[in-house]
């Protein structure tokens, strides 16, 4: 079995994992498939059969614009940069839906329902440009919903926003896509701060070492600077006063205190002599530490709480695994219930067409359940990286909500968590 790693910007939440679930369903050779949402990376693990390629041109289909990484991490590309110009053109997008709704406001009066809003042509461009500028994602991400038979937000949203403009209700139907729009930036802004918190995290361990070099012979040897990145286990590395522990080792030289705080949440230093631990990321104190390096870059105390929390938010909290089991329910079921209250009162002579299918559209937008389904995953995502910012590794969303239980925790007077 092989794995193949693949960077996908448009992958920022459980909609699209179900959508590329359900697209590559009928691929071959696929034997697991793992997100990590936070840094937008698909793992696909590959029988000897399966065709990688094959998988890229199917995520492509998708409107999932996959590059493959290699070894050494991902395609470099800043998703914060993308950010910054989606809410630009958001920030457009609601500048002309609002006055869309605002023409709308003062002009219909006296007009039939909707009829303003189909003969003006100033607000017929607002909302055209409001809905290319703020809907195109929604529109994009529901016609493939619809493809590969996901009934997801995206899809509900959509068929909201087409009911609308078929109602006439044009202004209705630019606003309803930019709020959207809106609320699926907001959820990617949050896994944003939550990749860069992370990020901060790693950018405490500095990236070179002084290390002792000696040819042997009559050459007594001297330290000097190298790529953290380059230094061996077992070799021998000085940190002066003040500086960053660049590598998890043990002391053989030396004694000073060390700040912990970035791994264990400590508050004050711990002294550190001969045999003692020390891990990147720690601050020296006024001594000179002599250590011997006892894991390599990549595999420091901090390279694995960096990697449990991104492995851990992975893992369905139990209210996560409850709402998505839900909306599986709950999302055919409003569908349904809205072409019944589309079509079933019109037959029957209680009004009109448009009338009911107007009624229909605000129970599709009210009864969409994407406050529901976003929010638990960001919560927990939020949640764990906060907490591994301030030294505390918490090992999924289940360990997380487990915390709402605690009914009693003990300090001792130097604010240490006591165990048992």
């Amino acid at each position: 079995m092989t794995e193949t790693k693949f960077y996908i910007a448009a992958m920022d939440c459980p909609t699209e994992e179900q959508i590329i679930r359900n697209g590559l369903r009928r691929e071959s050779g696929i034997e697991r498939l793992d997100f990590d949402l936070l840094n937008r990376v698909l793992t696909v693990s590959l029988a000897p059969t399966g065709d990688p390629e094959s998988i890229r041109n199917s995520l492509n289909g998708l409107g999932m614009a996959a590059k493959p990484m290699d070894g050494n991490g991902g395609p470099g590309e800043s998703p914060a940069a993308a950010l910054r110009s989606r809410w630009i053109q958001m920030g457009v997008a609601a500048l002309f839906a609002a006055g869309a709704e605002v023409m709308h406001w003062v002009g219909a009066a006296g007009h039939q329902h909707g009829e303003y809003a189909q003969t003006n042509p100033i607000l017929l461009v607002f909302v055209a440009i409001a809905l290319l500028l703020g809907g195109r994602d929604t529109f994009r991400k529901g016609w493939v919903a619809l493809r590969t038979f996901t009934l997801n937000i995206n899809f509900l949203m959509t068929l909201a926003i087409v009911g609308a403009m078929v109602t006439g209700e044009y202004p209705e139907a630019a606003m309803v896509a930019v709020l959207f729009g809106i609320a699926e930036l907001i959820e990617a802004q949050s896994l944003d701060r939550a990749r860069n918190a992370i990020s901060a995290l790693m950018e405490t361990v500095p990236d070179t070492a002084r290390v002792w070099h000696s040819h042997g012979g009559d050459d007594p040897g001297h330290w000097h600077e190298m790529l953290a990145d380059k230094v061996s286990v077992g070799e021998r590395v000085q940190v002066r006063p003040g500086e960053r522990v660049p590598l998890d080792g043990r002391v053989v030289e030396g004694r000073s205190g060390v700040s912990q705080a970035a791994i264990t949440g400590e508050s004050l230093p711990v002294e550190k002599e001969s045999g003692d631990e020390l891990w990147a990321g720690s601050v020296n104190g006024r001594g000179v530490l002599v250590f011997e390096v006892g894991a390599a870059r990549g595999d420091t105390r901090l390279d694995r709480i960096s990697r449990a929390v991104q492995e851990a938010q992975a893992e369905r909290a139990p209210t996560q695994r409850f709402v998505d089991r839900f909306a599986l329910i709950y999302t055919p079921t409003v569908v349904v219930l809205a072409l019944l209250v589309a079509i079933v009162p019109p037959i029957l002579g209680y009004g009109g067409w448009m009338e009911w299918l107007y009624k229909a559209l605000v129970l599709l937008v009210i009864a969409c359940p994407c406050a529901l389904v976003l929010s638990t995953p960001v919560a927990v995502v939020s949640g764990l990286t906060a907490a591994a910012k301030q030294g505390l590794l918490i090992k999924g969303g289940a360990y997380l909500e487990a915390g709402a239980k605690l009914k009693t925790i003990a300090f001792d007077k130097t604010g240490t968590l006591t165990r048992g």
